[in-house]
């Protein structure tokens, strides 16, 4: 009955945690740039036991599992719609490929999230995100806005145009992408970093980017809806494998010789 009541407990807890990211998905529908994820499961260790009145054979054999365990959180990186802002630097990437950042220690970091600001500094003007942090060009430099810019545009080659003094400037936007997306490591405000499984950073070729437009979320509420209902139903269903179990330990308690 323990065994009983330890694998019931674990269905709670892992159907808790999927109940969980449903939630997380639910809270950022808004979220520019935001990708929506699932978590998956897998059955947990299995030890062998055999029947006594069997020779020790695979017929013989009793396969006892533990539960259900994590398996990982999938993330689908499927682009979301296109909201037009016609701000100048508002810009959302229309297909594979993520904008690189240089994070608060100078590690670099790609995000999907293009909505980006200026910021007027001692040293220079610079585009940053609204966490502060610095827009990379393609060789992974901090992207600078040349003195008395009246306008900021993109063509279609990903390259940014300054209009400054009647005269033009051009940097290339940083688009990278990775051979393996779902190795990349969420480290939080839409951000991800490059790890081993994700593989090295290249530059993202066929990348379209457009200004004057957001990428909003790609979380389909009816989606999360029917997740929701039926994690519902798996925790229900463990709550009472639970109780059950419970209960049958409680007669085999009370039981009197």
């Amino acid at each position: 009955m323990y065994e009983a009541m330890m694998i019931a407990a674990s269905g709670l807890q892992n159907q808790q945690r999927r109940l969980d990211t449903i939630a997380n998905n639910v809270a950022n529908i808004n979220t520019v740039g935001y990708k929506n994820s699932r978590l998956d499961f897998k059955d947990a260790l299995y030890t062998a036991g055999y029947v006594p009145a069997l020779p020790r054979t695979p017929e013989g054999n009793q396969q006892k599992g533990h539960g259900l365990m994590v398996a990982g959180i999938t993330r689908d990186f499927t682009a979301g719609n296109v909201i037009r802002t016609e701000r100048q630097l508002d810009m959302a990437i229309t297909n594979e490929g993520f904008f690189a950042v240089q994070g608060a220690d100078g590690e670099t970091l790609y995000t999907r999230n293009g909505s980006f600001n200026l910021s007027v500094e001692d040293n220079g003007v610079y585009i940053v995100n609204s966490d502060g942090l610095y827009l990379l060009d393609a060789n992974g430099d901090r992207i600078e806005v040349p003195p008395h810019t009246t306008a900021i545009g993109l063509d279609e080659n990903n390259m940014i145009l300054f209009n400054a003094n009647d005269e033009e400037f051009m940097v290339q936007l940083g688009v990278f992408s990775f051979r393996n997306l779902m190795g990349l490591e969420s480290v939080g405000e839409g951000n991800y970093s490059e790890t081993i499984a994700s593989g090295e950073r290249f530059i993202a070729a066929d990348a379209k980017v457009v200004n004057g437009y957001l990428e909003a979320s790609n979380v389909d509420l009816a989606t999360e809806m029917t997740r929701m209902i039926r994690t519902q139903r798996a925790f229900s269903l463990a709550s009472r494998a639970l109780i059950t179990a419970d209960e049958m330990e409680g007669i085999a308690n009370n039981i009197k010789r």
